[in-house]
């Protein structure tokens, strides 16, 4: 059996999949819970993740978390393969998989017929290119007028995904988000919980934990992650919080400038995060702490 739990940054998803699990491991139905954080996958990268120390993982075997290198690019297709094949380990033992995590299109490639189209590295160099003379707005602006979808779902500041979406879409004839899977076509039979707050109590919430982030020692975290390469890293380099923090130690930001840039980019990746899951069919969602929401989920799962 597949379950998702998907939502938007600091909804509590870890939470919920915790007390799903236990209720179900209550009732004989063991469980193993699978990484869908894109950051998460990264050694060292604890704080600014909010991953869950494996003390406080109840016991529960977490599959997928603290498997790459922070030099290490993490690609969709890469993640599908590694995703997958857990999947297919854990239910061909009679296991649940709960695969947990609000990176979309990571979740998406795991639950749907999503198959990649192929790469050519002239139409890439070309959009490197762009980037590298005009910056990562230039190319956001073209794909916005081409694929208004995917240019609101990728931002302005992520150039590896910019540079991609243009690629596909120069390669397809199609844009990306036209490529992107239709939730009739599912991967095998799943079952997704979502995690929903109310805007305002959640963006309260999210500079709280930003703030929370820089008190808990997330300089000192990138501070050793450095010399371990992290600026190097394509992907974990422009992580959330981390590019500040080590913009900050470079002195290029203070610490309030840091913190406040990190606030405002959490926020708007989570509102990204959010409209992202609302185009999944038959989910069933919960609000953050719902008291009722593991019963109605055992309930679903087991009838």
């Amino acid at each position: 059996m597949l379950v998702a739990i998907v939502g938007a940054t600091g909804t509590g998803k870890s939470a919920l999949s915790l007390e799903l699990a236990e209720a179900l491991a209550a009732r004989g139905q063991p469980v193993e819970v699978v990484n869908a954080d894109a950051m998460q996958l990264y050694r060292g990268m604890d704080v600014g993740t909010a991953k869950l120390p494996v003390a406080e993982r109840r016991g529960i075997p977490h599959r997928l978390f603290d498997v790459l290198d922070v030099t290490d690019e993490a690609s969709v297709e890469w993640y599908q393969r590694e995703a997958r094949a857990a999947v297919d380990d854990i239910v061909g033992r009679g296991a649940v998989a709960v695969l947990v995590g609000g990176s979309g299109l990571y979740v998406s490639s795991v639950l749907f017929d999503f198959r990649f189209p192929g790469t050519d590295p002239v139409v890439r160099a070309r959009y490197e290119a762009i980037a590298d003379e005009r910056g990562a707005g230039a190319l956001y602006d073209v794909l916005a007028g081409r694929d208004p979808t995917s240019a609101a779902s990728i931002g302005r500041f992520n150039v590896r995904r910019l540079v991609r979406a243009l690629e596909v879409a120069d390669l397809t004839g199609r844009p990306l988000s036209g490529t992107l899977p239709e939730s009739s076509a599912p991967w095998r039979p799943s079952t997704v919980f979502g995690v929903a707050e109310e805007r305002p109590v959640l963006v309260q919430r999210l500079d709280r934990r930003v703030e929370r982030m820089w008190q808990d020692g997330l300089v000192d975290e990138v501070r050793g992650l450095l010399p371990r390469g992290l600026e190097r890293g394509v992907t974990a380099g422009r992580a959330i919080g981390y590019a500040q923090a080590a913009a900050q130690i470079r002195g290029e930001l203070t610490e309030p400038e840091a913190i406040e840039a990190t606030a405002a980019l959490t926020r708007r990746y989570a509102r990204r995060q959010a409209s992202w899951f609302r185009r999944y069919d038959g989910v069933e969602w919960s609000r953050s702490g719902d008291p009722q929401a593991v019963e109605r989920a055992v309930a679903r799962l087991l009838g």
